[in-house]
C-alpha cells in the first residue's frame, strides 16, 4: 500500500527527514519527499485552500491510497498538552450556507456535514500494539487560528469536536472525493476550553518530534499489513 503523510508547514515535517533532505520535487510551491519505501510525505501550506490543492496534486502525481493527515491542534477538552488524538471524523466550521435553509456546516457538492476517515479500527489495533496512548474524537476544521473566547465556544456548542485546527477536513474532502484512503492523528497544543497556564502551549518542535515518532511507525504498520486485510 503506498501511503502520502500530510502536513501544513516545513517545520512539522523536519524530524521524519534525515539531514539535508531534498523535496523530490517542488510543484506550486509544494514540496514531496520520499520518507521511506512506498511512503511520501508533503508541506501543503496553512488552511483548508493550501490543503487540498496539495492533496490532490499528492494524489495526481503520487496516487496514494491511504493519506495520513498530522499535525498539532487546540483541544475543546481538558486533554493534557501533547496528547495524542486520532480522528474518528471531521467538519469544516467555518462553512455556512445556512441562508437558502442548509445546516451549519453543510459542504455543498459532497453534500456532507460530517467526513469519515477510513481503516480506523486496523489504526486503533496498530496503535495498541505499538503501546500508543491515545484517544479518538471529532476533528474541526477552519481558516482561524481559534483561540479561547467566543468563536471557540460557538464551535464547541454547535459541533462538539474533540479539537479544532486548520487542514484536515479539506484533505479528508479531497481524499472522499477521489476514492482515497484517509485518516488523522493529532497532537494536543493547547486548551481552547480553559485559559492556559504560562508556559504550557507544548513546545512546537518537541510536539512534531514526539507526534512523528507515532506517525511514521504507524505509517509502516500500515503500509505493512497483508494484502487479504486492505
Amino acid at each position: 500500500m503506498k501511503i502520502a503523510l500530510s502536513y501544513a508547514m516545513a517545520g512539522e515535517i523536519a524530524s521524519i527527514l534525515p539531514p539535508e533532505a531534498q523535496p523530490l520535487e517542488t510543484v506550486a510551491g509544494v514540496p514531496f519527499y520520499a520518507i521511506d519505501e512506498n511512503i511520501t510525505a508533503y508541506c501543503g501550506g496553512i488552511g483548508k485552500v493550501n490543503a487540498a490543492m496539495a492533496t490532490q496534486l499528492c494524489i495526481d502525481r503520487y496516487h496514494p491510497d491511504l493519506i495520513l493527515n498530522a499535525g498539532v491542534a487546540g483541544s475543546f477538552q481538558d486533554l493534557p498538552i501533547g496528547t495524542i488524538v486520532l480522528a474518528d471524523s471531521l467538519i469544516q466550521h467555518d462553512v455556512d450556507t445556512s441562508p437558502i435553509g442548509d445546516p451549519v456546516g453543510l459542504v455543498s457538492t459532497v453534500n456532507r456535514l460530517e467526513f469519515p476517515v477510513e481503516r480506523l479500527e486496523q489504526a486503533k489495533a496498530l496503535l495498541d500494539a505499538q503501546g500508543v496512548s491515545y484517544v479518538t474524537g471529532k476533528v474541526a476544521s477552519g481558516d482561524a487560528f481559534m483561540v479561547k473566547g467566543e468563536r471557540a465556544d460557538w464551535v464547541a456548542e454547535t459541533f462538539s469536536p474533540t479539537l479544532c485546527e486548520m487542514e484536515g477536513c479539506a484533505v479528508a474532502q479531497v481524499c472522499l472525493r477521489n476514492g482515497v484512503d484517509f485518516l488523522a492523528l493529532k497532537s494536543v497544543s493547547d486548551r481552547l476550553c480553559m485559559e492556559n497556564s504560562p508556559g504550557e502551549y507544548f513546545n512546537f518542535a518537541q510536539a512534531m518530534e514526539q507526534l512523528n515518532a507515532v506517525v511514521l511507525p504507524l505509517a509502516r504498520a500500515l503500509r505493512d499489513l497483508p494484502t487479504a486485510t486492505l
